[in-house]
């Protein structure tokens, strides 16, 4: 038996495919897992911000056509990518359980963003964290930034910006974490919708492969999700709104 799962091709992006790979595989030693990597039009775009290129669908619409076209069957997408409409005839059906959902900051030079010089430089193209983080400090200078986490590192290493915010998840799941300076927590800078959860999307007439994945699911990160995922509709949210929400379970 065959599982074909859709990814893109970033480290990041291979890292969360290896370890859903890796689970199902301990689960059902009898099938083979096999990662097809997409190139998506967000990975294709990497010199302007997010919210000048279009909808939020930049990093999943090809793996989804891929879907659809039964050339994968399954896609593990970040959460915080996937439009609040999915394309029609595909769901999302499990969500592993969630890593930290907050944002990282990361400088070499300073502790916090309460440190940082008058009029300092911090590496970030997305609009939520900006809007949260001039509201906080309106002296704060921002330099877009697009490309891979280690890109977006090395733009720090080589002093282009003071310090860059990053989702800690990624950093945690890269192994990365000594990189981290300081969270912000939730009540200072909200999350993005979604952040540290992973989406796996399936055919929504494909019980096989849900089958196969259903163990994965964490019923807590998945009522979360859905909720944050219903707020986002509702507000007809995407790259170019500063839209943030972060739902517990209690």
């Amino acid at each position: 038996m065959m599982l074909r799962i859709g990814t893109r091709g970033s480290k990041l992006a291979l890292v969360q495919s290896e370890w859903v790979k890796k689970e199902v595989q301990a689960r059902h030693p009898g099938v083979r897992v096999e990662l097809v990597k997409i190139k998506t039009k967000g990975d294709k775009i990497v010199d302007a911000p997010l919210s000048k290129v279009g909808g939020k669908g930049l990093f999943v619409k090809e793996i989804e056509e891929a879907l659809l076209k039964k050339e994968v069957d399954l896609a593990v997408h970040s959460m915080k990518d996937v439009p609040a409409e999915l394309q029609k005839g595909l769901e999302l059906s499990v969500c592993p359980k969630r890593e930290d959902p907050r944002d990282a900051f990361v400088s070499t030079h300073f502790r916090s963003v309460d440190d940082l010089p008058q009029g300092a430089s911090i590496g970030t193209s997305s609009l939520r964290r900006s809007a949260q983080l001039l509201h906080l400090r309106p002296d704060l200078q921002f330099v877009p930034l697009r490309g891979n986490v280690d890109t977006r590192l090395k733009k720090l290493d080589n002093k282009e910006v003071q310090a860059i915010v990053l989702a800690a998840a990624g950093l945690r799941r890269l192994g990365l974490s000594e990189r981290i300076t300081a969270l912000f927590s939730p009540e200072v800078v909200l999350p993005a919708i979604g952040q540290g959860v992973l989406g796996l999307e399936v055919r929504e007439n494909d019980q096989k492969t849900q089958d196969l994945i259903s163990f994965l699911n964490d019923p807590e990160t998945e009522m979360a999700a859905r909720a944050e995922r219903a707020f986002l509709k509702e507000l007809e949210g995407g790259c170019q709104v500063p839209l943030a929400g972060y739902a517990r379970v209690e």
